[in-house]
């Protein structure tokens, strides 16, 4: 492999199998949730041994498979690379797994740095989610996409709904419930959200609520507070479905502080225009 050069394909298929190797821990885990050790990382912030073992059997296979690139994961942390760098999630939705509510999954992302050639043309010029694959399975639902060619649910192609209008469209949130210092800034948007869609849904695992808007289920997404790992693989399966999913204060390039908003080419500027009155702006310098 030349330095700057990825080969996506091998990547995603790597990606595929690392994240079918952890959903089948977190599935022989899910039947005996009692005998889990849980620990709090702070309040409302758990982890248990699914997710730690789900997590070294992602990064064994992408070791394995990418040795060049960084790895950073949710529990272990990690480094990036010059050139390309995986963010995993073994386990979005942690607080659904323990409770025994079959909405979670296994979130891999790989973030392509400035200067990388991942086709044929020039060097990205900014960093830039090229691959992502999030894993349900309790539905034993597959979501992957890759730079320039597509994203796909299993088999199917997929792209995001057709609605135009916020009155029309529903949309998918996550609630402050571990960081709780930008909640004067998410209660606004919330409640005109309420006042102007068809309906608001929280669910609890951001890269499945970021994978149902490409899919079309979910015709609009926001959430502020997430990690870089939470959005990383949602943002590429929604741009490549057609969408849009962007940082909230439109200064980054993909939305790795985690204040993201994601929708159709209609429904995601409405979006964007119903949260900017609300965001402090101010905040970010301080």
């Amino acid at each position: 492999m030349q330095s700057t050069r990825l080969p996506l394909s091998d990547c995603l298929d790597a990606a595929v199998t690392a994240a079918h190797a952890a959903a089948a821990i977190l599935q022989a885990y899910s039947h005996n949730r009692a005998e889990l050790v849980i620990d709090k990382k702070m309040r409302n912030d758990l982890v248990s041994q699914a997710d730690r073992e789900a997590e070294e059997a992602v990064i064994q296979i992408l070791r394995e498979r990418t040795p060049e690139l960084g790895i950073v994961a949710e529990e272990s942390g990690g480094t990036t690379s010059s050139v390309a760098t995986w963010y995993i999630d073994p386990l979005d939705g942690t607080t659904n797994f323990l409770h025994g509510i079959p909405h979670y999954a296994v979130s891999i992302a790989l973030i392509a740095h400035a200067g990388a050639v991942v086709d044929a043309g020039a060097p990205l010029e900014r960093d830039t989610p090229v691959i992502g694959v999030v894993y349900d399975p309790n539905r034993e639902e597959l979501y992957s996409a890759m730079y320039g060619v597509g994203a796909w649910l299993n088999e199917r192609r997929i792209n995001c709904s057709q609605t135009t209008q916020l009155s029309e469209a529903v949309l998918g949130t996550g609630l402050p419930f571990r960081d709780f210092s930008f909640t004067d800034q998410y209660m606004p948007t919330l409640d005109a959200s309420i006042q102007l869609t068809r309906g608001v849904r929280r669910l609890g695992a951001a890269a499945l609520d970021l994978a149902w808007v490409a899919c079309g289920r979910y015709d609009g997404y926001w959430e502020m507070g997430l990690a870089p790992w939470d959005v990383a693989a949602g943002t590429v399966i929604v741009r490549e479905a057609g969408g849009i999913c962007e940082d909230m204060y439109h200064r980054d390039p993909w939305p790795i502080k985690g204040y993201v908003y994601a929708g159709n080419p209609h429904t995601a500027p409405a979006l964007d225009a119903m949260i900017q009155p609300h965001l402090d702006y101010a905040a970010l310098s301080r």
